[in-house]
C-alpha cells in the first residue's frame, strides 16, 4: 500500500515527545507493519532528521541521535531551546551533559591520537634496533658459515692434523 508523505510525517511525529510511542504500539493503532514504519524513520534519520530509536526514554537514545540533538540545539537562544526541549520531550540539563560527553570524547580522542604516535614512535624504534641486530647477527653467521667451508676445503686439499 502507498502511503503519502504526510501520512508518513504524521506517525513518525508520534514517536517524539509528547506521544512517545513505539513502534510496536504505532503498528497495531495504526494497521501498519512495524518493518514498514522502522524503513520510514531509517530513511528520515538518513535524511538527518532527529528520531529516538525503541526506547520511549531519551537517556536510552543512541549516540548518535544524542549527537544530532546537541548538533541541532547549538546554536539556539534560551527560549528557542526551551520550545526545542518541549518537543522533543528533553531537558536543556540533558543537551548540556550530553554536549559535555561530546566534548569529552573529542579530547579522550585526541589523548588517544598522542598516544597512540607515541606507542608507534617507540615501536619503530624498537623495530629498527631489532632489524639492526638481526642483520649483525646473520652478518655473523654468513662470516662462520664461511670459516667453517674453509676450513673443510683446506682439510681436503692439505689434509687433517691427524695425517
Amino acid at each position: 500500500m502507498k502511503y503519502s508523505e504526510e501520512r508518513k510525517e504524521a506517525i513518525l511525529k508520534r514517536l517524539l515527545a509528547p506521544h512517545n510511542c513505539t513502534v510496536s504500539e504505532l503498528s497495531r493503532e495504526e494497521g501498519i507493519s512495524e518493518a514498514t514504519i522502522y524503513n520510514w524513520r531509517k530513511a528520515a534519520r538518513g535524511r538527518g532528521r532527529l528520531l529516538p530509536g525503541n526506547a520511549a526514554d531519551s537517556e536510552s537514545w543512541s549516540s548518535r541521535d544524542k549527537f544530532n540533538a546537541v548538533l541541532e540545539s547549538a546554536a539556539l537562544s534560551e527560549i528557542e531551546l526551551a520550545e526545542y526541549c518541549r518537543r522533543r520531550g528533553l531537558y536543556p540539563e540533558q543537551l548540556q551533559r550530553w554536549r559535555a560527553s561530546c566534548e569529552l570524547a573529542n579530547e579522550r580522542s585526541e589523548q588517544r591520537s598522542r598516544q597512540d604516535n607515541e606507542t608507534l614512535k617507540v615501536e619503530r624504534r624498537r623495530n629498527k634496533d631489532l632489524e639492526r641486530e638481526l642483520r649483525r647477527k646473520n652478518a655473523a653467521l654468513a662470516e662462520t658459515a664461511a670459516l667453517l667451508t674453509l676450513r673443510k676445503k683446506a682439510r681436503a686439499i692439505w689434509g687433517g692434523e691427524d695425517e
